[in-house]
């Protein structure tokens, strides 16, 4: 969809702004939509996942895995189809080096370099891609998930957390880099677009490994429970291996308020359509397990405001959320919250 033919909608003579904090294959979908909707996105992407292409680069040089970035990129980009295709390509190649690869991740991890950092590097590529909004990195240098679980033990790394199946019982960040001992911490760009949001979006996406460890970003996370916009969660469709096993849509939120020490969520989009039995693909989606449970009243009881919907789309085998429909009522809320969280 085009610039001339998107929804357009304004908040007194302005695109209303959307921040979007997470990580995973659920963030450049609702950013797509939202981008199709006239909003003034920015996306806030983690900058600890371990896996994949992005993982091996991280090894190689010493960047920010930038796979999650890529695909950002992407989702807001004004460029042609072919040039985007050409980005995302990954190699099939048996290369020791290339198979595997995304051509994208290659650019930004060349940029990073070029650029001194993360951050300039993903401005200058949002640039040379005509991204409609911001994208940034949630810090400017690589992070590593920790975790420590109910059994009283602890581990670092996503991939070691989530394959280990035990509860996990909080999480946190470092920065990757050993000689670097400082407190991780978002840059300015990050806070400030949290500050003069309409509202704040949390996913989707992985509760632990995409979400959180952005929220674990200590001036990250002071914004998000000082911003005066609105705080949307929108609850995983399905449970998780190795981390939200057995979880309702209320355990997602209580998760997130315990992290950040107070009553954060504002709103909680949660899909009520239904996954047919036997759809999905346990071989292709190994980290899925089954259905989201419901708790509408634990929700209430953590002061949320509920907004429950067929939000699913079923795709290859595949469960997904409704962009589309999501985005809708993100933009909805944006509207309704906008007076009464301003003043205006």
């Amino acid at each position: 969809m085009t610039a001339t033919n998107r929804i357009i909608r304004v908040i007194k003579g302005r695109r209303p702004k959307v921040v979007v904090i997470g990580g995973g294959t659920g963030l450049p979908v609702i950013l797509k939509s939202l981008r199709e909707q006239n909003a003034d996105a920015t996306a806030i992407v983690t900058v600890a996942d371990d896996g994949g292409s992005s993982g091996v680069i991280r090894d190689y040089i010493n960047v920010v895995p930038p796979g999650d970035i890529r695909n950002v990129l992407v989702a807001l980009s004004d460029l042609p189809q072919l040039t985007l295709d050409i980005f995302q390509y990954r190699f099939k190649s048996h290369d020791a080096f290339f198979s595997g690869h995304a051509i994208g991740n290659l650019i930004i991890a060349a940029l990073s370099e070029m650029e001194s950092g993360i951050f300039d590097a993903v401005q200058r590529l949002s640039e040379m891609m005509a991204v409609d909004g911001h994208v940034y990195p949630a810090a400017n240098v690589a992070l590593t998930l920790n975790a420590a679980f109910q059994d009283g033990t602890e581990l670092a790394g996503e991939s070691e957390i989530t394959a280990a199946r035990k509860q996990i019982k909080r999480v946190w960040v470092t920065k990757t880099d050993p000689e670097d001992q400082e407190e991780p911490t978002a840059v300015q760009e990050v806070v400030a677009a949290i500050m003069a949001a309409d509202v704040v979006v949390l996913g989707p996406g992985s509760l632990f490994t995409s979400i959180l460890p952005n929220l674990m970003i200590k001036n990250l996370g002071e914004a998000v429970k000082q911003t005066k916009a609105e705080i949307i969660y929108i609850c995983n469709i399905m449970t998780q291996k190795g981390e939200t096993e057995r979880f309702t849509d209320a355990n997602h939120v209580r998760v997130l308020n315990e992290h950040l020490g107070q009553h954060v969520v504002d709103t909680v989009l949660v899909n009520t359509g239904q996954v047919p039995a036997n759809y999905l693909d346990h071989q292709k989606y190994d980290e899925i397990l089954w259905p989201v449970e419901h708790d509408f009243d634990g929700l209430r009881q953590l002061g949320c405001r509920v907004i429950s919907d067929n939000f699913l789309k079923l795709d290859n085998h595949g469960v997904f959320h409704n962009g589309q429909k999501v985005a809708s009522e993100i933009m909805n809320l944006a509207f309704q919250v906008n007076t009464t969280k301003r003043g205006e």
